[in-house]
């Protein structure tokens, strides 16, 4: 007698949609880089100032080890947005709007990395603030030497821009070199005497020429879609003020340059150095004012018409940081008390940028606006 076997019929049930992992960074871009420079900034500032108050290089120590914190909890933040948001990540290097903000990488490392030298090894000690400094130099130098190329060449072959699209935003990956230039000098005295001290000199100066040229090439553009497309967006006025970071950290560069260089070089061209020193920072600092002015007035504007609360707020901090080294240091060259003032005044802006972004993006972080767990 024949049997039948029975007949199970298997039921499709539909797949769920995958669940993201760590969902609220999906959302983290590399503008997040921005509030490390921010914060580094004033400890660099702070602790190379003219004028020194009681307690004021206390201060810079504990902000630069705030900073260097909130760079490595950063650094594993995005590598954790890479792992689990890969899409959203190739995402922002296409996007003309997010791709340049990968120049903040390499000047925060740059950054965290000169303060260490700076006012950190009061907290560490030499030798380690040395070897730190040397690391995250060496890391943030080839970082932007690459995103130099890299964002440039994305935004030649694969973004889709047209010249109202022109954003200050467009210098980041650029001035990265220029960070380089201007923080690579503390590293000089701690080199061997001869080549070693002379490569790392002309290197920097190698950077500035890179940052400096490319800058000069973007800038024009930048002002030209002011002009014929008149101010930007509410959100995105106080990147206005990333154009002085050129100006300022071109201006430090070549007056810490200037520092080194008697150590580093023969002396006829450590002379001619130090002349280029004033010779150079001295219209551009003027140029940065007129621009601080202009970008104040258009700030203001924006502020009446109801801006709110954006990262981009963080824009008003280490670019306005890199005039105050700079004004530091042609105070020290010309011995001008004008630029120990007009340094001390920018500082205290700086300062007072600082504590709005940072109160507001503390706020946006823990309310869930910023970083919102979608």
């Amino acid at each position: 007698m024949a049997t039948t076997a029975p007949v199970h019929f298997r039921t499709t049930v539909p797949a769920a949609p995958r669940a993201h992992k760590a969902p609220r960074l999906r959302d983290l871009g590399p503008n997040w880089y921005a509030s490390v420079m921010g914060t580094a900034i004033i400890a660099n500032a702070g602790g190379t100032l003219p004028y020194q108050l009681p307690g004021q290089r206390a201060v810079c120590a504990f902000l630069w080890a705030l900073s260097a914190v909130a760079l490595a909890v950063l650094l594993g933040a995005r590598a954790l947005h890479w792992r689990h948001h890969p899409d959203q990540a190739r995402a922002h290097l296409l996007d003309p709007a997010v791709a340049p903000f990968y120049g903040c990488l390499s000047m925060a490392l740059l950054a965290v990395g000169a303060g260490t030298l700076i006012v950190g090894k009061d907290l560490i000690g030499q030798s380690p603030a040395v070897a730190v400094d040397a690391v995250l130099f060496t890391a943030g130098t080839v970082v932007g030497l690459v995103m130099a190329v890299v964002v440039p060449y994305l935004m030649v072959v694969r973004h889709k821009v047209e010249a109202s699209q022109a954003s200050p935003v467009w210098l980041l990956p650029v001035v990265a070199p220029m960070v380089s230039a201007a923080v690579g000098p503390l590293l000089v005295p701690h080199l061997p005497a001869g080549q070693p001290r002379e490569a790392l000199l002309l290197a920097c100066y190698a950077m500035f020429g890179v940052s400096l040229l490319a800058v000069l090439l973007l800038l024009p553009l930048v002002f030209g879609r002011l002009i014929t497309h008149g101010p930007l967006p509410l959100a995105l006025t106080p990147a206005l003020f990333l154009v002085l970071g050129p100006l300022g950290q071109s201006t430090t560069a070549v007056n810490q340059l200037a520092d080194v260089a008697p150590g580093a070089i023969d002396a006829p061209y450590a002379g001619a150095l130090g002349a280029f020193a004033v010779v150079y920072g001295v219209p551009v600092m003027g140029f940065a004012l007129l621009w601080l002015a202009l970008a104040a007035a258009m700030l203001v504007r924006a502020a009446r018409d109801g801006m709110g609360f954006a990262m981009t707020w963080w824009a008003l901090t280490f670019p306005v940081g890199t005039c105050v080294t700079g004004a530091a240091g042609l105070a020290r060259h010309t011995g001008l008390d004008a630029f120990a003032w007009l340094a001390a005044a920018l500082f205290l802006g700086l300062v007072t940028a600082w504590l709005l972004a940072a109160v507001h993006t503390l706020r946006g972080l823990l309310t869930g606006r910023l970083l919102p767990a979608t």
